[in-house]
């Protein structure tokens, strides 16, 4: 006969719905909120809604990177586990890519990670080196991961905004959205441990200049901090503006571990392909922590991957790719500018912040609970969303909650979709011009 349930002292059946309790670091990492992709994801939106929200592309990779997969596919090898440290074909192949980039002779057994997707990548690196306490410091607006992982791994976030263009620029590119260094070093303390530095950034699109990061790694090495330099968008840095790496740096390679992705790099986001450059003192301890998280990661994408950076040069993948990524840029920057909203101009990535303070929608709106008591850009996100047909990312999401207003004045369109798209949802935004105020 099954058990039964207990039952309280008049009969009546327990709740056991919840006899373990779940770890507080669920909610410190905002992992148990309503997030902004669930909320805003195509079952919650008009069937016909275009997605420009969701950062990932409508697009194959190039037919020369998976016909690479295919042939990895049918081969014995890669259908196995790849050593922890990633295959030897893509390290080899990220050593001759990177190495000139890093002007030196990166070794592939102890300069070189291959991770799960650069967030495994991170969250490795966090596991790695964060004692309970610890303090990382993170721009706002800052990608969404980077909370929970650290979080998860007893680490302490501490907040410290760029800053939005002033009222009196007229056509704002990324570049204005600046960073206060007395800012960052008041917000150093003895518990301080890394400093995230993301560019080009998500989502502002902002190309760290070489003052700022040179501002950045002066503090670094006083401080003795680890930088963290989250530069998956490499390949995407547009208008002639010159992608810097921090750990170029005098003094910064032995302190900074630089993250990349096959999937931003050849539109293959499902992939979850990512590599770790960083010395030998940085890539050890992150790859004891990577063995016991995922042991290994996928193997015959392994093998695409490296297919796509071996021939990458000799296509001139990247330099066509980005030209392709500065047309679809346009095509939304074209339609902003023709409804006189002002948006940032992105030097870098794959995002454009649209100012969406003077869209006006009716209070009395019939939003779901969802949005409600959320930022008022979450509003006007869900309003452009069913009434124009367009979705985006509200971005007081990359907020913390005391720097969220800065967030509500814009919204996140991502231009990683096919010219098509975007020119369909461009003809959408036409409808726009009505509830501008």
């Amino acid at each position: 006969m099954a058990s039964q349930p207990p039952n309280g002292p008049n009969g009546q059946s327990l709740d056991r719905s919840n006899l373990i309790r779940f770890s507080s670091r669920l909610k410190e990492g905002r992992a148990l909120a309503l997030d902004v992709w669930t909320i805003f994801s195509a079952v919650n939106l008009p069937a016909d809604c275009i997605n420009l929200g969701q950062g990932y592309m409508n697009f194959a990779p190039p037919k020369w990177v998976t016909e690479a997969a295919e042939v990895a596919l049918h081969d014995v090898a890669p259908n196995h586990y790849s050593h922890p440290r990633g295959r030897i074909r893509l390290r080899e192949a990220i050593k001759s890519f990177y190495g000139p980039q890093f002007n030196r002779e990166l070794d592939v057994e102890s300069e070189i990670l291959v991770t799960s997707g650069a967030n495994e990548g991170q969250y490795s690196v966090f596991t790695a080196f964060l004692e309970h306490g610890d303090e990382v410091i993170m721009f706002e607006p800052f990608f969404d991961q980077y909370l929970p992982s650290v979080t998860f791994n007893g680490g302490k976030p501490v907040y410290v905004p760029l800053h939005p263009p002033k009222d009196s620029v007229k056509k704002p590119t990324s570049d204005d959205w600046t960073i206060d260094v007395e800012e960052l070093r008041r917000a150093i303390s003895p518990r301080t441990k890394m400093i995230i530095v993301n560019t080009p950034h998500n989502p502002v699109g902002k190309v760290f200049t070489k003052s700022e990061l040179e501002s950045i790694a002066t503090i670094a090495e006083e401080f003795n901090l680890l930088v963290m330099a989250d530069e998956v968008y490499d390949c995407l840095v547009f208008d002639g503006k010159e992608h810097v790496r921090i750990a170029n740096l005098p003094g910064m390679w032995d302190r900074t571990v630089t993250v990349g992705s096959a999937g931003k790099a050849f539109a293959a986001t499902g992939w979850r392909i990512g590599w770790l450059i960083a010395p030998k003192s940085i890539i050890q301890p992150t790859l004891a922590a990577s063995t016991r998280i995922v042991f290994c990661t996928n193997s015959p994408l392994q093998e695409a991957a490296a297919s796509g950076l071996e021939q990458a040069k000799e296509r001139k993948f990247f330099e066509i790719q980005r030209a392709e990524y500065e047309e679809r840029r346009k095509i939304l920057c074209d339609v902003f500018d023709e409804l006189g909203l002002k948006y940032t101009l992105p030097e870098g990535s794959y995002f454009i912040l649209l100012d969406i303070s003077r869209v006006d929608f009716p209070e009395d709106y019939p939003f779901p609970e969802s949005v409600l008591g959320r930022g008022r850009d979450f509003r006007a996100c869900w309003f452009i969303a069913t009434e124009v047909g367009v979705s985006s990312i509200p971005v007081s999401e990359f907020y913390c909650e005391e720097h969220a207003n800065i967030g509500e004045a814009y919204a996140r369109f991502a231009f990683c979709k096919d010219v098509d798209t975007l020119r369909a949802a461009a003809k959408r935004f036409q409808q726009l011009k009505r509830y501008i105020a």
